[in-house]
């Protein structure tokens, strides 16, 4: 079964790679979607795939990178223009 999630990851989660891990964590499952930084300093995704796949993107999300100290992970149904289908997944430019 296909889900398509909105997820917000909080804590130090910009300057230490966490958007490139992210990316190379979603590529090695086969999720899609994309990945960007918010100027509230948390970071928004989307994830799309199997729902066994995203589980284990966000299991890894729920830690991060060493560098990184991930203090919550709040993951929504997509809806509205977010709730699409999606091919690869993007780094996007920071909201």
């Amino acid at each position: 079964m296909e889900v398509t999630l909105h997820v917000f990851v909080a804590g130090q989660v910009q300057g230490v790679g966490y958007r490139d891990g992210l990316c190379a964590q979603a590529l090695r499952h086969g999720v899609r979607g994309w990945v960007r930084n918010r100027r509230d300093r948390t970071v928004e995704a989307i994830l799309q795939g199997e729902a066994a796949a995203v589980e284990a993107v966000l299991a890894w999300a729920r830690r991060g990178p060493p560098a990184a100290r991930v203090t919550d992970v709040t993951t929504l149904p997509a809806s509205g223009d977010l709730d699409r289908p999606y091919q690869g997944f993007d780094w996007l430019r920071s909201a």
